[in-house]
């Protein structure tokens, strides 16, 4: 399995993210550098699919799988693959608070921490549908990540619902567009694949 291990801070400084959308609330003491080159078409659509990608964890192949998905699916592509990507398992489980960044709910994921509807699932890109319960397992509510997290507050999607003392959470509706606060143009990324 492919694992991406680039430097956050770095790798959102060349994408020019904001390390808070991975999870990460510390500065890079570096400033980008200065390009006056302007970027031509390609390197914008480019760079939008790689900020996708690198906000996700997701690797080329399997990025290029769920956009086909997403242009079958009824609807925008564009919206499609959004919903697609923030209905992944690792990242529910990041957005419900239950892990600091998308990179360790995908590494609680695979460690089988969390049932949905009862039945242990070990596969980050397992795609959730309204209505899944994510529960953290029984075994697993008393180690001290868990009961750290039971701590902490963390602002949660209208589109999920948490309790935090039992640490689980029920998918209420798929996202829409405007629920999702990943700054990606996916126009571009659309533009990108239909060449």
């Amino acid at each position: 399995m492919a694992v991406n291990r680039d430097p956050v801070l770095k790798r959102c400084r060349s994408l020019q993210i904001d390390p808070s959308h991975m999870g990460i609330y510390k500065e890079s003491k570096r400033k980008p550098k200065q390009s006056f080159r302007k970027m031509s078409e390609y390197g914008l659509q480019l760079r939008e699919k790689q900020r996708a990608k690198f906000i996700y964890g997701v690797q080329e192949k399997q990025f290029r799988n769920t956009f086909e998905k997403a242009e079958k699916k009824k609807g925008i592509t564009g919206e499609n693959l959004l919903v697609m990507l923030e209905e992944r398992l690792d990242n529910v489980v990041y957005r419900m608070g239950l892990a600091m960044t998308r990179r360790e709910a995908r590494q609680l994921v695979v460690h089988s921490h969390f049932t949905v509807n009862g039945k242990k699932v070990n596969i980050p890109s397992y795609q959730v549908k309204p209505g899944d319960v994510i529960k953290v397992k029984a075994k697993s509510q008393s180690s001290p990540k868990f009961k750290e997290i039971k701590e902490m507050q963390v602002g949660v999607p209208g589109w999920l619902s948490v309790d935090r003392e039992k640490l689980e959470g029920t998918v209420m509706a798929d996202p829409t567009r405007e629920q999702i606060d990943t700054p990606i143009e996916v126009r571009l990324i659309v533009e990108l694949y239909s060449k």
